[in-house]
């Protein structure tokens, strides 16, 4: 164990694993020796006396299971066992975390936070104190309790260093187990260790889920992990955030103002377009809202004034062209086929209309009707599908709608 001259500094651990700092040795003289042998002698009762008023002072130590209430007693007699020690050898210094909390921590900060791990401290050293007027000689009791103060810093020192240790831990664990769940999920995986894992991560599935993709920023790391989740955090109740090479995915439930939080979520992500699938009811459902991200995603290059973000179906005609089977089949489902059954020739409407340029008078000619009666039926068209024909973009997507139709028909 690594020592230290009186006045030196102390010197951390040259292994790799984090720890304290050595307990500094006391600069007061050697104790009396009936002082020491009182404490040898009770720690064993002043051990059993801590415990029992954590039974009776705390009311969560009675919540504990068996074996936890056990691990904390044991912490406190490794402790009061420890400062015996120290208090023996002012010059030998104690390493607080390995000498006291062991393994514990590991198992204890699943279930007992830091102020309830300070609590059993505070309870512990006003058991000691209460203790030292009949353990010390009369010349060693301002000694004791000095003692016994400085030791109790350091322990809680030593407690917050565990907890901040094993929350880095987590936090690294949720990071893999968050990556390992957004993968299951586009990849449509609806086994029982998804679901698993879904819980783990704290998911409820309160409310429609939506995956938006797009460009990762510059700024990759942990640190900017984080800063995109608490951006995300504010417009969503649940989300998963991963990143995949240079692609940032976010898994989005529960949003407050659906077109509104989008939008302002499009910031979260680098350069270039941003893509969000359609609404599902279930995170195990996402793969629907991710396929469609993702194609969308792929094919957004095609235009250019795409607005950021863009839903994926304003992208049909670019993911039909770029081989993608699911926007086809949207087109003919969502346009094709409400038109097709409509008995007022709006399928002849619209295609008159987009072939003569656009024109409701050169239509209205083509067609042998007024030109109100163009524009009636052209409203139609927007009524049952939502793309108004009027509308240069919305035309576009509804002239690959219908040959999109009159290809599934010929198949």
């Amino acid at each position: 164990m690594p020592t230290e001259s009186p006045g030196s500094a102390p010197r951390k651990s040259r292994s790799s694993r984090r720890v304290t700092w050595p307990l500094r040795s006391r600069q007061q003289g050697a104790p009396h020796p009936r002082t020491l042998e009182n404490l040898k002698a009770s720690t064993g009762q002043v051990s059993t006396v801590a415990v029992q008023r954590l039974g009776s002072s705390l009311p969560w130590f009675a919540q504990l299971r068996a074996d936890e209430r056990s691990e904390l007693g044991l912490l406190a007699q490794r402790g009061i066992a420890s400062f015996v020690r120290w208090y023996e050898n002012p010059q030998e210094p104690v390493w607080v975390l390995t000498e006291i909390f062991k393994q514990a921590p590991t198992e204890l900060t699943r279930s007992i936070t830091l102020q309830n791990a300070l609590q059993v401290l505070r309870i512990v050293v006003d058991v000691v104190e209460e203790k030292v007027p009949e353990l010390a000689q009369h010349n060693d009791e301002v000694a004791l309790r000095e003692a016994v103060l400085r030791f109790s810093r350091e322990v809680a020192f030593a407690a917050a260093d565990v907890y901040a240790k094993a929350a880095e831990n987590r936090g690294s664990w949720d990071a893999r187990l968050e990556s390992l769940v957004v993968d299951g999920i586009l990849r449509g995986d609806h086994s029982d260790s998804l679901r698993s894992r879904v819980s783990a991560l704290g998911w409820t599935d309160q409310g429609d889920v939506t995956v938006m993709v797009g460009r990762a920023p510059s700024t990759t790391g942990p640190a900017g992990v984080e800063r995109i989740r608490r951006v995300v955090e504010r417009h969503a109740d649940e989300c998963l955030v991963t990143i995949q090479t240079d692609r940032l995915v976010l898994v989005l439930g529960g949003l407050k103002d659906r077109v509104r939080s989008l939008t302002k979520l499009a910031s979260v992500f680098g350069d270039g377009p941003v893509v969000h699938g359609p609404p599902v009811g279930s995170v195990f459902e996402a793969k629907h809202s991710a396929d469609r991200a993702n194609a969308g995603l792929r094919a957004a290059s095609a235009w250019p004034q795409a607005p950021r973000p863009t839903p994926s179906e304003d992208l049909w005609p670019e993911r039909a062209l770029n081989g993608d089977p699911l926007a086809l089949q949207a087109m003919v489902d969502a346009v094709w086929a409400p038109l097709a059954a409509s008995s007022i020739g709006l399928v002849d409407t619209l295609t008159t209309y987009l072939s003569v340029g656009h024109s409701l008078e050169a239509s209205a000619r083509e067609l042998f009707v007024h030109a109100n009666t163009v524009r009636y039926r052209l409203r139609r068209v927007s009524d049952i599908t939502g793309w108004d024909p009027l509308l240069p973009r919305d035309a576009f997507v509804l002239h690959c709608a219908v040959l999109a139709g009159r290809l599934n028909s010929r198949a």
